[in-house]
């Protein structure tokens, strides 16, 4: 009787695994995938006068238009050639934005720190960003 006993634990595992193999495995997910991205609105930084005096004055950009930079205590208001000006926030140190992100103006660059580059969203529907330097024009 002693073989019996055995064969059947044998038979047991045999079938169980044939039966898994029969199993669909889960189907693909096809829906899309989404995600949410949040950020907190930039902390308002104060302008040192330090710093207020490095960016301030006119620029000569790469593509021939004029900027003159204004600064105040938290803000700087930038005006290229004789459009309105745009108010942009600090950021980082020598790193200014637009509350939109749209552009951006990255001073005190350079070997003397006279560089300037500003980067902008020329058109929201598409993904081109226009980069243009500077060097300081007058203070």
């Amino acid at each position: 009787m002693r073989p019996h006993t055995l064969l059947l634990p044998a038979a047991l595992l045999l079938a169980s695994s044939v039966g898994a193999q029969n199993i669909a495995y889960p189907p693909a997910d096809s829906a899309p995938i989404s995600s949410v991205q949040v950020t907190a609105p930039a902390k308002p930084q104060r302008i040192k006068h330090h710093q207020a005096e490095k960016i301030s004055g006119a620029y000569e950009m790469s593509n021939g238009w004029y900027l003159r930079v204004r600064t105040a205590s938290n803000y700087i208001d930038a005006t290229i050639d004789d459009q309105p000006p745009l108010r942009l926030i600090p950021v980082a140190p020598y790193r200014f934005a637009s509350g939109d992100g749209n552009v951006t103006m990255d001073f005190n660059r350079g070997s003397s720190g006279d560089d300037m580059e500003m980067s902008y969203l020329p058109d929201r529907r598409f993904a081109q960003r226009v980069v243009l330097s500077s060097r300081m024009a007058s203070r």
